[in-house]
């Protein structure tokens, strides 16, 4: 990533504040920042149902070294329809409490829809 494009990000993420999020999710143009609680070592990958602020998701991999948090990206972008690189970790790699950015997702999961009834 460019510099540029880093400064331009950054500035879009200034104007947003997460702390006053009330749900698991909000909107930031059309980047959607998730609060996770994830599950690592889990028996299957799934995203599963909101709890509290944050929508629970678990994944197969082991939580060594950030590697859950990795395969969570790689998992969440199929379900999501965008690659990788358009989903950051604002923070929490190496814990279970995420937040994470996903740029111009193509595919909302089912308890999302719900939600923004």
């Amino acid at each position: 990533m460019t510099q540029e494009k880093k400064l331009l990000r950054k500035d879009k993420t200034d104007t947003f504040n997460s702390k006053k999020m009330k749900s698991f999710y909000a909107w930031d143009g059309d980047v959607l920042v998730l609060n996770i609680l994830g599950t690592p070592s889990a028996k299957r990958d799934c995203i599963g149902k909101p709890r509290g602020n944050q929508l629970k998701i678990s994944v197969t991999a082991a939580p060594v070294g950030g590697k859950a948090t990795d395969y969570m990206v790689k998992f969440l972008s199929k379900e999501f329809g965008v690659s990788k690189k358009d989903i950051e970790v604002v923070f929490g790699r190496m814990s279970i409490n995420k937040q994470l950015r996903i740029t111009a997702p193509t595919i909302l999961p089912r308890v999302i829809v719900r939600h923004q009834k």
